[in-house]
């Protein structure tokens, strides 16, 4: 993919370097507090290397976050191919992030994923952008709101991928941007 710029990111494809950083927000438990299982170094390796592959077939996914200042990696966020969700049709583009926690409360999330539905609208294209987290995550949930996203409780779901041991994991709430409506 072709590197995204913000005012103080680079949104680009994961490098080799970044590895130890992916590593860790898989398997940091504040990174991972809304997420069933965490991930080995050698399940995060092969993650990072199918995320690698599908930014490369498909110019889009969820992209290393580099702070241009410093070159260091914070984590990531883009644009993914949905598939199996019960409230949307398979291939509805979702944008999702995840950053160390030093790098939270920085505005970094918000920077990044305005940029992101940006290049989906204006660059891909698309009608519809979404993105979805467990219903007690604020931290994402008030990002999608600061980004524009409107909730649509009506679409909330209880995701079929939670494993029953985790019910409080299991309900998630909805949001969807359409273009044209207000960002940031």
């Amino acid at each position: 993919m072709k590197p995204l710029t913000t005012e103080r990111l680079i949104l680009r494809n994961w490098q080799e370097r970044d590895r130890e950083l992916f590593h860790l927000i898989n398997s940091d438990d504040q990174v991972m507090e809304f997420f069933p299982m965490r991930r080995s170094p050698a399940e995060a390796d092969a993650l990072m290397d199918m995320l690698v592959q599908g930014i490369a077939a498909n110019g889009f996914g969820l992209a290393a976050v580099e702070i241009a200042a410093t070159g260091d990696v914070a984590g990531f966020a883009g644009l993914h191919i949905t598939k199996g969700l019960p409230v949307a049709e398979d291939g509805v583009i979702e944008i999702g992030w995840r950053l160390a926690p030093r790098f939270w409360g920085k505005g970094y999330v918000t920077e990044a994923a305005l940029r992101w539905l940006d290049y989906g609208f204006e660059d891909l294209g698309l009608d519809r952008i979404i993105s979805f987290a467990v219903a007690d995550n604020h931290r994402s949930t008030a990002v999608m709101r600061r980004i524009g996203m409107h909730p649509r409780p009506d679409l909330d779901f209880d995701h079929p991928n939670v494993p029953d041991s985790h019910p409080q994991l299991k309900r998630h709430v909805f949001y969807e941007m359409l273009p044209g409506d207000p960002s940031g």
